[in-house]
């Protein structure tokens, strides 16, 4: 039986069989809304054809995951007044059998508790390397965390104190709400529990860069908008990509100039490359165990910290010149 307490927010754009698996996992809750963001595989039919409430965003703003969980949200607690709690999921995912139940349970008996999440899988891990590193970073700490994905389960008062998600983020949204939350003394905890799988389907090193340079963007402008008080594990990744993808290469740039000037041989610029090279050694020796492809996930975890350190560049353009972000889509 439908929890009536329970409501379930759908965002997509032409995710196809992604959605219709989607929606085939939630079948029998009845609080339940489908945003789509100007798809045109006829998402936003087949949704409505089921039944289900449907959203059409306007084109005149931009297309956020942001905006659309907003909308989602608004939508449920005004059509349903009893609305207690909000799971979001996107289009590419499905719900894992008794989630909703487990969840729903667990932030009952949990009062300083606004938001939990659970174990999040790759649904094909095995199709390449890249699907594989979503699967492990989905799998965060049991327990309390900074923050979470896109796919949680909410209190719907604490989303609506909060301001909801902020729409104006093209990427990171998750973590600045979590960051307001925290602030007004909520907890975010993961618990161990199946939550649902993700149909990342990145199959194509250049669809891996892209998504790689959009999370570059979105650590930028996190650290940028929240300064000393923003996520530290945020912190430290965007200084970790800014040190090996601007810093370092800035100074090996600086060190060839240098070395033409005094007329000294170049080969001694090749010195500050042995950093990258024991990087990759010690990140060889550490995922060796862990994945079935240590050296090409060493080489990728290197060539990141480029990918990262361009999307944070991406974010400074945006934001010195003040025009608005455009989405970084990967699929």
């Amino acid at each position: 039986m439908a929890d009536p307490k329970l409501g379930v927010v759908v965002i997509g754009r032409n995710e196809g069989e992604r959605l219709k698996a989607c929606l085939a996992s939630l079948h029998g809750v009845a609080a339940l809304v489908y945003v789509d963001s100007g798809s045109q595989d006829g998402s936003l039919e087949y949704a409505a054809g089921r039944g289900i409430d449907t959203i059409a965003l306007t084109s005149d703003r931009p297309f956020t995951a942001a905006r659309a969980r907003n909308a989602g949200i608004r939508h449920l607690m005004a059509r349903h007044a009893g609305i207690e709690y909000i799971q979001t999921i996107d289009g590419d995912c499905t719900m894992a059998p008794g989630w909703l139940d487990t969840g729903a349970a667990t932030l009952r008996a949990s009062s300083k508790v606004s938001t939990i999440f659970g174990r999040l899988r790759e649904r094909y891990p095995h199709h390449s390397l890249y699907n594989r590193i979503c699967d492990d970073e989905w799998n965060v700490p049991i327990g309390a965390a900074e923050s979470c994905g896109g796919i949680a389960l909410h209190r719907a008062a604490t989303l609506s104190a909060a301001g909801g998600f902020n729409e104006a983020l093209i990427a990171g949204e998750e973590p600045d709400l979590c960051l307001r939350l925290r602030r007004a003394g909520w907890s975010i905890i993961r618990i161990d529990a199946e939550m649902g799988d993700h149909d990342a389907n990145i199959l194509h090193f250049a669809q891996w860069w892209r998504r790689t340079v959009r999370a570059g963007f979105a650590y930028a402008e996190h650290v940028w908008r929240n300064r000393s008080g923003s996520l530290p594990s945020w912190r430290r990744q965007a200084a970790r990509f800014a040190f090996w993808g601007i810093v370092l290469p800035a100074m090996i740039v600086g060190l060839l100039v240098i070395l033409a000037l005094v007329g000294w041989s170049l080969a001694w610029a090749a010195l500050p490359l042995l950093a990258y090279l024991t990087q990759f050694l010690r990140i060889w020796l550490r995922e060796r165990r862990r994945f079935p492809y240590p050296l090409r996930m060493a080489a990728l975890t290197v060539i990141g910290k480029f990918a990262e350190a361009y999307g944070a560049l991406k974010f400074l353009g945006v934001a010195v010149t003040r025009r608005k972000a455009e989405l970084i889509e990967y699929k």
